[in-house]
């Protein structure tokens, strides 16, 4: 018989049983569910609501539970559905009667809520040191490319020329903003739901805030409702895993491209790329395309969540149960994806002078022609059409702006002398842009060490 099967008459359908059993996944909640555990029936015996002698032998009888499922010495029954009636029943059954007291004051609703919590509280630590690990792989490549020359891209057409250090630096920007949605989320999250009961609390005298400092909680929630029904933390989490896996995969997108035989921009190491079963001169990308493709999975957790969510009235309802599956798998697929995704980039061998042929090609500098001229006293747009017609000049004559003769750039305008070669130069083009956040020497330097002050203060946390 069920533990909560005392009013019932009939054994649970087999196939019911399995349909509704959970422990094939939330076994994994087993650490968070013993502590807390131990957290309440700590404060049961200190609020007066079970004797101290029965508080020892159920918090010893759980740490020995705790061992046996650390040295691989517990089978999980489906018959007793989740991790939570699990512990229940081992304890049970090791030190008898005393094991049916855990239970008092406290449901499976505001348990599992407690369980969650604690688990994902968790996964955040090891996500942000993940992220860490990455930016760490950003900073040592871009530390090696000041000087890196480029084409930067907008709709994947040649622009204006950059650095690759002030391209990675743009991925190193967007994973600080990750970390930062991390940290948020743990702030909002790390508050204790234990108390709440099924939704309405309980009669006992339970001190919640005992519990919530002894596992490490901020507060406790405010209302017992909410306490038990709200899933917000999994949804918010779910929203920065999918957002840290659409950097993800905007970086692997330009690997692909960068390491094509049309760009030449970067070669991947052998370790961290595959073969064609039939054409032995391939080298293919298969870590970028993998992480390229596992986004799709973790949007497809949130979109889960979200829908589980939407219609459900307060307080809890079964539904719920499919939160962990997703933010689960969620979890383990970000996690994967950062670590082999850093391991990659830090063994990327940087093809420095394709880069820089191909800034040189698609007049990537016109803009500071056009800057040249408005220097020189014309309007920008009159500027911007005089460039314009000269790209078209040099397009027919199938040559470059820098190879014009001095004869030939005024032709179309008497403001043109010697100096609009220096001014043409893709080092002095990227070496003007000292606005901040810009590509020059000096702008990259100060977010490059941006970068290591921030890899550096989060490490000590």
């Amino acid at each position: 018989m069920k533990l909560w099967g005392g009013r019932f008459q009939k054994e649970t359908n087999s196939l019911v049983n399995a349909f509704h059993s959970s422990i094939s996944f939330d076994y994994r909640l087993y650490e968070e569910d013993i502590k807390g555990s131990i957290a309440h029936a700590k404060m049961l015996a200190s609020c007066n609501v079970i004797s101290f002698d029965d508080m020892e032998k159920i918090v010893e009888g759980l740490k020995s539970i705790l061992e046996n499922i650390e040295n691989g010495e517990v089978n999980f029954s489906e018959d007793a559905e989740d991790i939570h009636m699990n512990v229940e029943t081992m304890l049970i059954n090791s030190i008898g009667e005393v094991g049916k007291k855990l239970h008092t004051g406290r449901s499976r609703n505001d348990q599992v809520a407690l369980d969650l919590r604690m688990y994902v509280k968790k996964e955040i630590d090891k996500l942000k040191n993940l992220i860490l690990k990455l930016e760490n792989s950003i900073y040592k490549i871009a530390s090696e490319n000041v000087d890196t020359i480029m084409p930067g891209y907008t709709h994947l057409q040649k622009a204006q020329p950059i650095t690759f250090c002030h391209h990675l630096l743009a991925y190193g920007e967007m994973f600080k903003r990750d970390y930062s949605r991390l940290v948020d989320c743990y702030k909002r999250m790390n508050v204790s739901p234990l108390g709440s009961g099924a939704l309405a609390t309980t009669t006992y005298p339970l001190d919640r805030y005992m519990v919530a400092e002894e596992l490490g909680f901020d507060d406790v929630t405010m209302n017992s409702l909410d306490g038990v029904s709200d899933r917000d933390y999994v949804i918010e989490l779910n929203s920065a895993l999918a957002i840290i896996m659409m950097h993800l995969s905007r970086f692997s997108e330009e690997i692909i491209l960068w390491c094509t035989g049309e760009f030449g921009f970067i070669e991947l190491d052998d370790g961290f790329s595959t073969g064609s079963s039939i054409m032995p001169q391939k080298k293919n990308p298969d870590v970028a395309e993998l992480v390229r493709g596992k986004t799709g999975r973790v949007y497809g957790g949130l979109i889960t969540l979200l829908t589980m969510m939407k219609g459900l009235p307060l307080a809890y309802n079964k539904d719920m149960q499919e939160d962990k599956e997703a933010i689960f798998d969620s979890l383990d697929t970000v996690k994967l994806c950062i670590d082999v995704f850093s391991d990659m980039l830090s063994t990327v061998k940087v093809n420095s002078g394709r880069m820089r042929d191909a800034a040189g090609e698609g007049f990537t500098n016109a803009t500071d022609g056009a800057d040249y001229l408005v220097k020189k006293g014309m309007p920008f747009r009159d500027a911007h059409k005089v460039i314009g017609q000269l790209v078209f000049y040099c397009i027919e004559k199938k040559t470059k702006l820098e190879d014009l003769t001095l004869e030939e750039f005024k032709g179309f305008s008497s403001l043109f002398d010697k100096d609009i070669y220096e001014a043409l130069d893709l080092k002095n083009c990227v070496e003007r842009r000292e606005v901040v956040g810009g590509p020059s020497k000096s702008s990259v330097n100060i977010q490059l060490d941006n970068l290591k002050y921030f890899i550096k203060k989060e490490q000590k946390h």
